[in-house]
């Protein structure tokens, strides 16, 4: 795996809401600039954040996360939302990176573990978070549209 040179993490800004729009998009989730801006500002708190990968002022990869209070347990949870990397930077370490960097994140605010959704229908992804020690025998996901 090759790193990408003069690639940093950073706080998403509303400068990068055509690139994570774009990035979205791409990835089978349509979604405008203009959509991308109001999730980041709903998305710039306390209990959740948006992280891009930064190669020399082009964003190639973006994370979401959630930290969720548990109810059971008087502690937290952060859930990773959304991960997405430029299809030419993967296999080069930026999700890895990424999602590193949210783990440090629960770690600093004392969440008990991290939580992810990758479906079947995204092999890669999966494969990413399970060499990272994510279990997938846990899945007991249920979901009931409106």
């Amino acid at each position: 795996m090759t790193e990408i040179p003069g690639t940093r993490l950073r706080p998403a800004t509303p400068a990068d809401a055509d690139r994570i729009a774009a990035l979205f998009t791409d990835e089978g989730y349509p979604v405008t600039p203009s959509m991308v801006a109001a999730r980041l500002t709903r998305f710039s708190s306390d209990e959740s954040g948006v992280i891009v990968a930064d190669a020399d002022g082009i964003v190639i990869g973006f994370i979401a996360f959630h930290v969720i209070p548990r109810f059971e347990h008087d502690d937290v949870a952060i859930r990773i939302l959304a991960l997405v990397v430029d299809p030419g930077a993967r296999a080069r370490g930026v999700g890895r990176r990424l999602v590193t960097e949210t783990q440090r994140i629960g770690a600093e605010r004392g969440a008990a573990f991290v939580e992810v959704t990758a479906g079947h229908h995204r092999p890669d992804a999966r494969r990413l978070y399970e060499s990272m020690g994510y279990d997938a025998g846990l899945t007991a996901y249920l979901r009931r549209r409106r």
